[in-house]
């Protein structure tokens, strides 16, 4: 099992990580919720619990605890600007199906 990062992404991580002044990496996982029953969250993690996985890219870790993996194995994790607009996207060869929306998927 592997989630991943672009360069793009860890670059984002790394300097936000940074300014905040304390942090150990970006926790990613998902929540049942939404129209299409997931959605993905993310936060700054200050600790990395014993059940936790670890996954490091470019010298960023990726935390996911282990009721999230399944459904991230694969995954990932991007940042874009398109214009004005700027966020993490997530490339996650799961998703079978996204609501029109944009805040969940089914897997």
């Amino acid at each position: 099992m592997s989630v991943t990062m672009t360069q793009s992404a860890a670059t984002h991580v790394q300097n936000f990580l940074t300014k905040r002044g304390k942090g150990v990496g970006l926790r990613l996982g998902v929540k049942t919720t939404g129209c299409s029953g997931m959605a993905y969250k993310l936060e700054y993690a200050d600790a990395i619990e014993a059940d936790d996985q670890v996954f490091e890219t470019l010298g960023v870790k990726l935390i996911i605890d282990p009721k999230s993996l399944p459904y991230l194995d694969g995954t990932e994790l991007d940042f874009t600007r398109e214009g004005l607009n700027e966020g993490f996207k997530f490339n996650n060869p799961n998703v079978k199906d996204e609501c029109g929306c944009g805040e969940s998927f089914t897997v």
